[in-house]
């Protein structure tokens, strides 16, 4: 048979006879209650540190520190702030009972103490604390749940972010691991840029999905060893259009699908879908190909028009694009790679983001080094 845990109560006082009353006054309570007895502030804030109050009874009018002293000091620590406390004034001390609740005391209770009353207050502050802590821990129960359904809602959603780059990436057979190096050369890039580590991990989350537009292209078009015509090459800029309707436009009456799943308003559900990985992801889809000095696809934006998510793709894209091998060339080595893109430099590539590429390409090596083709 197991025995209960006896609540632990603190009574604070600096008049020893007083305690001494105390002690003698709560003796039939001693099988209920784990009593301490402090003489002082700085004595009762010891006991605390040590042991885990479940309600606290103090004078108010102590010398040195006050009651009022010893309340605000628990009520400002995180540890023990939930303790109940209970000040002890006297009967005409109106000022200080209204301070004493604004402070945050749990009750208040006139000098001379009756026992009676004494042990009633205190089964009250305690059965209110067992009410809120058991509050609490059914709060902290569900949000550990949240916390725990909301992590596993990302995974899944990361899951289908890659699964669709793979997709993309089965129609191209050159690209290899294409999509994974350009992944983490665009993480290293933002973050050496000095970009939010929340828009950093968004880059590195939708950075794959670059090239998922090809999905739209002939295989007769996108598998061509050959040079492509004009009207081909044409056609085959047509991915970052088409990657950004796939990933941007929602299908139609999904917003009505949607709210009579979770009987919200369409429009909410709509608005809500549009979030920030999916907006990002068709920003990059579409803009990837853009050149600073206006003269990329699709829509010749230059300069910080460009959205600066799409300018470090670029960066990323174009350097594996340079070491890798394909049907119509030879990968090139480091030194030749870099000799090419800075002839770019504020002309396809954002010439700050260029430079802060040239201090961290090495990483990108290390990139190639770990998802070799």
């Amino acid at each position: 048979m197991t025995t209960a845990i006896r609540p632990n109560i603190l009574f604070v006082d600096d008049e020893p006879n007083f305690l001494d009353g105390l002690r003698r006054m709560l003796r039939p309570q001693r099988d209920q209650w784990e009593m301490h007895f402090a003489g002082g502030v700085d004595e009762a804030l010891e006991i605390l540190h040590a042991t885990m109050m479940d309600a606290v009874v103090s004078d108010v009018n102590m010398p040195v520190k006050s009651g009022f002293d010893l309340l605000m000091e628990i009520k400002a620590h995180p540890e023990f702030c939930t303790a109940p406390v209970i000040i002890l004034t006297g009967n005409a001390e109106t000022d200080l009972k209204r301070r004493a609740l604004d402070l945050g005391a749990a009750d208040l209770l006139n000098k001379p103490v009756n026992s009676e009353d004494l042990i009633a207050r205190v089964r009250s502050v305690l059965r209110l604390k067992m009410y809120e802590d058991r509050l609490r821990s059914y709060n902290e129960e569900l949000e550990q749940r949240v916390r725990e359904r909301t992590r596993e809602l990302e995974l899944s959603r990361q899951d289908i972010i890659w699964r669709l780059a793979k997709a993309g990436e089965f129609r191209d057979r050159e690209t290899g691991e294409h999509v994974m190096r350009v992944a983490c050369c665009s993480r290293i890039l933002a973050k050496a840029a000095g970009l939010p580590g929340i828009e950093v991990d968004r880059i590195f989350l939708t950075s794959p999905l670059h090239d998922i537009g090809k999905i739209g292209i002939p295989d007769g078009i996108l598998l061509k060893e050959g040079k492509l015509t004009p009207v081909e090459r044409n056609f085959m800029e047509r991915h970052c259009e088409i990657g950004a309707s796939i990933l941007l436009e929602q299908p139609r009456n999904m917003a009505i699908f949607l709210s009579s799943m979770n009987n919200q308003d369409p429009g909410k559900n709509a608005e809500k879908a549009s979030d920030a990985l999916r907006t990002m992801s068709a920003e990059i889809a579409r803009a990837h190909h853009e050149h600073w000095d206006g003269t990329g696809y699709p829509e010749g934006t230059a300069g910080e028009n460009i959205p600066v998510a799409a300018r470090v793709v670029a960066i990323a894209d174009v350097y594996d694009a340079l070491r890798s091998p394909r049907p119509y060339k030879s990968a090139f080595d480091v030194k030749t790679t870099l000799t090419l893109m800075t002839d770019l430099r504020g002309a396809h590539f954002d010439p700050r983001l260029f430079d802060v590429f040239r201090e961290v390409y090495a990483q990108f090596e290390n990139v190639r080094e770990q998802y070799e083709d």
